[in-house]
């Protein structure tokens, strides 16, 4: 069966937990670079597909899920279901640092414990956001256009007319890709080393 791209299904979740943790470093893996990466689907990747799995597709490639695309048609309502009830249940596992971040492990555990940040002024006529990832031998094959095809149908029909992500500036293969989906750049000020990208839901990719 050739790769393929359908909805999430429950039995998809430890799979959205490898590929996230493996694409987490500018596309690459992060295992390397975390004492515990569990911490990056735990932000990136579990909350969207427990709240909105109508929203969240994943890339089939026959046996397992080797890519998924996945996010929130509302920002603002996400992140207060994100404080009252999907923090509480990882809050003790990845504490608040009690100082400033000593390393890439207390930084997520801030942005855990920080889910207000996604509110962004200027992004508030992008109401939705997404994130997608590939394993890399799934990656430049047409796959992800595919799949963010389906999460913007998606979006339009829940009535998300937005979409914005963050991505990190220094990826610049994502940015490539952002690129040739007809993603254009969302100024930000103060953006630290994200760069905002955004695109209307019912726009072709």
């Amino acid at each position: 069966m050739s790769p393929h791209v359908r909805p999430y299904r429950p039995a998809d979740h430890e799979a959205l937990a490898e590929i996230c943790v493996r694409t987490a470093h500018l596309g690459g893996d992060a295992r390397p670079h975390y004492r515990d990466p569990s911490v990056l689907p735990v932000l990136f990747a579990h909350p969207y597909a427990a709240f909105e799995p109508e929203l969240c597709f994943v890339l089939d490639d026959g046996w397992r899920a080797v890519g998924y695309v996945l996010g929130t048609a509302d920002t603002d309502r996400f992140v207060d279901r994100f404080r009252t009830e999907w923090l509480p249940r990882h809050a003790e596992r990845y504490p608040l640092p009690a100082g400033p971040a000593a390393d890439n492990d207390e930084v997520m555990a801030g942005l855990l414990h920080d889910p207000e940040r996604m509110r962004v002024p200027a992004l508030k006529d992008y109401p939705a956001h997404l994130h997608i990832d590939l394993l890399p031998a799934f990656q430049r094959r047409g796959f992800g256009r595919r799949l963010m095809s389906a999460h913007l149908a998606a979006l339009s029909a829940h009535g998300a007319p937005r979409v914005h992500l963050g991505m990190v500036t220094a990826n610049t293969p994502a940015r490539a890709f952002y690129a040739r989906l007809g993603f254009h750049e969302i100024p930000v000020p103060d953006a630290g080393e994200l760069t905002y990208l955004g695109k209307g839901t019912g726009e072709e990719v």
